[in-house]
C-alpha cells in the first residue's frame, strides 16, 4: 500500500475523514436513535467522494496497487454506513451488506488458516452468502453508486471462492474416512472450548486430547489406510487435521507454563473482546446497536495486522522463532469472528426506534407459543396479562403506524404489525379453547 497521497486525492481524504467523524459522533450518541435522513445524507456525500476518486483514478478505484490512506478511511466509512443501514432497518439494501461481507471474509480466512471446520459451519456461511448475493442482484437497479456495487461484488467473489475451496476439501473425503474427519473436528471444537475458558486452563486439561489423537493416529496406521498402496480420497486432509491438532495441543500445553511475553497482551485483549461479545450475544436483541460491532471489528483488524506469514511474532526477537501461544490466539480470534458473524446474521430489518416494540412482541409470541404447547389455560383470567400487553402496544400506534419520537415513520412497520396480528390470532385461539372447555 502506498504511504503517499496524490495531491488530487487530498481533498477527497479530508472529506472522507469528516464523514467518518460525523458517523463516529452518531455512533457514540446513545441519547437518541440514528435518523434515516442523516444516514442517507452521509451516504450520498460518500457517493460524491467516490465519484471524485473515480475521476482521479480513471475509474479504477479498487486496484490494490493504487491503494493508500484514502482506501483505509473509505473502509471505515463504508463499515460504519453499513452498520447504520442495518440499525435503521434497511437490511435488504446493498450498503447494509458491506460489514457482513467483511466479517464473513475474515471468518473464512480464520477457518482456512486453522484448517478445521464442519459441513454445518460452512453451509451456514453458504446460506448467508446466497442471501447477500440476492440482495446485491436485486439492488442493481437501485439508486446506488456503481462503484460501491463493484466493491461489494469483488468482496462477495473473494468470499465465495474461499468458501468453495473449503467446501471442496470437505466434500472430497471418502465415506470410510468421513466419521474420522467428524471425530477430529469434534475434538477440535472441544479443544477450542477448553482454550477459551475465561478462567484459563491447565496442561492436564489438554493431555486427554493428546491421548485421543494418539489412538486415532494408531488407527490410521493399522486399520484405515489400504495395504495395496491406494490412497483413499481425503487422506491428505485427515493427516493434515491430525498433525494440526497435535501442533495445537503442544502449543496450548506450552502456553500453560508461560505464554510468550510478546503474545500475552494480545491474548489478554482477545479474551476481553470475546467476553464482551459473548455478553452481547446473550442480550443483543435488547441492547445491541449494530454500530457497536464496528469497534470490535476495528480492534480485531488491528490485532490481525500483527500477523506475519500466518504467525504472530515477537518484533524484538533477534531470530525468527515462533513464540508459544499461536493456537490460543487463533482460537480466540476465530471465536470473536464467529460471534460477530452470528449477531450480524440474526439482525432483523427493523429500525432501532421501534426495535423495543418488536422485541416485546417477540417475547409475547414466545410466551403464547409455550401456553399453546402445554394445552389450554385453566381460565380466561390466565390470558389477561397477554391481552393487556398487546393492548398497550397497539395503543402506541397512530392510524395504524408506529412513529418514532420525532414523528417519523421508521423502517420495520410491516414486521411489527404482522407480529402483533399473529399474537392477537394466537390469543383469540386460546380464548376459544377456554370457552369450549367451559
Amino acid at each position: 500500500m502506498s504511504t503517499s497521497i496524490p495531491l488530487e486525492e487530498a481533498p477527497i481524504l479530508e472529506q472522507l475523514i469528516t464523514i467518518r467523524n460525523r458517523l463516529s459522533a452518531l455512533k457514540k450518541d446513545r441519547s437518541s436513535y440514528a435518523k434515516s435522513d442523516d444516514i442517507l445524507s452521509l451516504y450520498k456525500q460518500t457517493e460524491q467522494q467516490l465519484e471524485c476518486l473515480a475521476k482521479c483514478r480513471d475509474g479504477d478505484l479498487w486496484n490494490k496497487a493504487r491503494r493508500n490512506r484514502v482506501n483505509d478511511v473509505l473502509d471505515d466509512v463504508m463499515s460504519l454506513l453499513s452498520l447504520f443501514f442495518m440499525s435503521i432497518g434497511r437490511n435488504r439494501e446493498y450498503p447494509a451488506v458491506y460489514a457482513q461481507l467483511v466479517t464473513v471474509e475474515r471468518y473464512l480466512d480464520q477457518l482456512s488458516q486453522m484448517g478445521i471446520y464442519t459441513d454445518r459451519v460452512l453451509v451456514e456461511i453458504e446460506e448467508r452468502l446466497d442471501d447477500i448475493d440476492s440482495i446485491i442482484n436485486k439492488e442493481r437497479t437501485g439508486n446506488y453508486s456503481v462503484y460501491i456495487l463493484e466493491l461489494l461484488q469483488k468482496k462477495y467473489k473473494r468470499s465465495k471462492e474461499a468458501l468453495d475451496s473449503l467446501l471442496a476439501t470437505i466434500r472430497e473425503v471418502s465415506p470410510e474416512l468421513k466419521p474420522l474427519q467428524e471425530e477430529l473436528v469434534e475434538l477440535r471444537r472441544q479443544l477450542a472450548m477448553v482454550a477459551q475458558r475465561p478462567t484459563g486452563f491447565k496442561a492436564s486439561d489438554i493431555y486427554p486430547f493428546q491421548d485421543k489423537l494418539r489412538k486415532i493416529d494408531n488407527l490410521l496406521k493399522t486399520d484405515l489406510f489400504p495395504n495395496d498402496g491406494s490412497v483413499p480420497k481425503g487422506q491428505a486432509l485427515i493427516v493434515g487435521l491430525l498433525e494440526q491438532l497435535y501442533e495445537e495441543t503442544h502449543d496450548l500445553i506450552a502456553s500453560t507454563d508461560s505464554i510468550s511475553d510478546s503474545l500475552k497482551p494480545i491474548a489478554d485483549r482477545l479474551k476481553e473482546i470475546k467476553g464482551q461479545l459473548e455478553r452481547l450475544a446473550l442480550t443483543h436483541r435488547w441492547t445491541l446497536r449494530e454500530t457497536d460491532l464496528y469497534t470490535f471489528q476495528l480492534q480485531l483488524q488491528e490485532i490481525e495486522k500483527l500477523r506475519h506469514n500466518g504467525k504472530f511474532r515477537d518484533p524484538k526477537a533477534q531470530n525468527n522463532d515462533v513464540p508459544d501461544g499461536q493456537a490460543l490466539i487463533n482460537f480466540l480470534l476465530r471465536g470473536c469472528y464467529r460471534l460477530i458473524t452470528k449477531m450480524l446474521s440474526e439482525n432483523v430489518p427493523v429500525s432501532e426506534a421501534i426495535m423495543p416494540i418488536y422485541n416485546q412482541l417477540s417475547t409475547v409470541r414466545r410466551c403464547l407459543l409455550e401456553v399453546t404447547k402445554y394445552g389450554r389455560p385453566d381460565s380466561a383470567r390466565d390470558l389477561y396479562p397477554y391481552q393487556l400487553k398487546l393492548a398497550s402496544i397497539d395503543n402506541m400506534r397512530k392510524n395504524g403506524i408506529f412513529y418514532d419520537e420525532d414523528g417519523n415513520i421508521p423502517e420495520g412497520q410491516a414486521m411489527c404489525v404482522a407480529l402483533l396480528n399473529e399474537c392477537y390470532d394466537m390469543l383469540h385461539d386460546l380464548i376459544a379453547t377456554v370457552d369450549e372447555g367451559a
